[in-house]
């Protein structure tokens, strides 16, 4: 890593580029991170982050929830297990490229059906690896997440002003309402379940015993088909559905989906709806980008995180139970601690820094979380969430 340096006239000067370099991460404040390019040759900018996860890269390219990141993996050997179509969370990945420290090697997994990189160059996706992430991520640690541009030129020939004027110019995820973006455009049935290692492969749900609607906000196909696996017909519906929309269906519970960018901002045309909802009297269960619109919609405030929470070694603590459960989380924006209203209960915590992970709405079927319980790195310490929507909706 190199900062650049201010002359009298203010103009800042970059670094040269070290032999073998092709690839850089420029921050707005002009800080260099010289690499070995990878992936799509293409030039991305948007908000960098870490994600501290040592499996499920695939998973956490593909998750709609990091529209508008590059990611910064803490873990080195990104890529080893190769890449396959069984293993995304949708179809068009929606982060905007990666930062690594070692190179790719071949895969090396009886599932891989390719290199990692060739499924990074297929969907567009540049990368940069050599890079010190234990140093970036202590940066976005103390200092928090910074605009950054991503740029993986093969000729080496890269432009670093331009890419800090980039960085500098970015308007940050604040603000910003990317649900719409990611979501669905129509509404579509969803019946596929989890995993099987016996038949290898995903199953089919054929005997739904409960009907749930979908808010699409940016879903993780693993967490429909833990709807799906727990005995739900699920049907998705756009992020812009209105209350009427949702309930035509005559679903017995409505599910929140997680997604990207600021809740208020998304909030402007979903909170509305998720009002009419609650008022409707069916069970609501939200994760994530769906919590954080839930508690809006209950009366609360959420804000932007200094860091984030990133990663799938998260310990979350059920005040009910006092139970401890280990979580994969992905959000930069969290619940205002003190704007809850009376009604409202905090139901779990994180046993990081005692942010809001879970709340209910007193007397009504009403609940979220913050992280992902299907996501399962416990590996099954929040699957009991899903069993607690069907019990309402029972």
């Amino acid at each position: 890593m190199t900062e650049a340096n201010t002359g009298d006239d203010q103009t800042p000067t970059f670094p040269s580029r070290p032999d073998g370099a092709n690839a850089a991460l420029v921050l707005a404040d002009g800080t260099v991170f010289w690499g070995r390019g990878l992936g799509a040759a293409a030039t991305r900018v948007g908000e960098v982050c870490f994600n501290t996860s040592m499996t499920g890269y695939q998973e956490i390219m593909t998750d709609p929830s990091f529209a508008g990141q590059i990611i910064t993996f803490t873990f080195p050997h990104i890529g080893n297990t190769g890449a396959n179509d069984d293993d995304i969370e949708t179809t068009n990945p929606a982060a905007l490229g990666l930062v690594l420290r070692a190179d790719m090697t071949d895969p090396s997994n009886y599932r891989s059906q390719g290199h990692f990189e060739d499924w990074l160059k297929g969907h567009g996706l540049p990368g940069i690896s050599g890079v010190d992430t234990r140093r970036l991520t202590r940066r976005i640690r103390d200092g928090g997440a910074p605009s950054g541009a991503l740029c993986y030129q093969p000729d080496g020939e890269i432009d670093l002003a331009a890419l800090q004027a980039k960085a500098a110019s970015w308007p940050g995820l604040e603000g910003m309402d990317l649900a719409g973006e990611v979501s669905c455009k129509q509404s579509y049935a969803w019946s596929e379940t989890l995993w099987d290692f016996q038949p290898d492969g995903y199953g089919n749900q054929e005997a739904p015993k409960h009907h749930v609607v979908a808010m699409d906000f940016g879903a993780k196909r693993n967490i429909l088909r833990n709807l799906a696996a727990h005995g739900c017909k699920v049907t998705v519906v756009p992020a812009d559905a209105s209350a009427e929309d949702v309930l035509r269906h005559e679903p017995d519970g409505i599910f929140l989906a997680n997604g990207p960018g600021d809740p208020a901002a998304t909030g402007e045309y979903a909170v509305p709806v998720i009002k009419a909802l609650v008022d409707s009297g069916k069970p609501v269960f939200g994760i994530c980008l769906g919590h954080q619109m839930l508690a809006i919609a209950l009366g609360a405030k959420t804000e932007k995180m200094h860091q984030g929470h990133r990663g799938a070694n998260h310990p979350v603590k059920d005040l009910g139970t006092q139970k401890v459960e280990i979580t994969s989380q992905n959000h930069g924006f969290v619940i205002s601690e003190g704007s809850l209203p009376g009604n409202v209960e905090i139901t779990h915590r994180s046993l990081f820094d005692g942010t809001i992970e879970g709340i209910r709405l007193k007397g009504h079927p009403v609940f979220s979380v913050q992280y992902h319980p299907e996501a399962s790195p416990g590996p099954k310490d929040s699957h009991y969430l899903f069993q607690r929507f069907v019990d309402l909706m029972t």
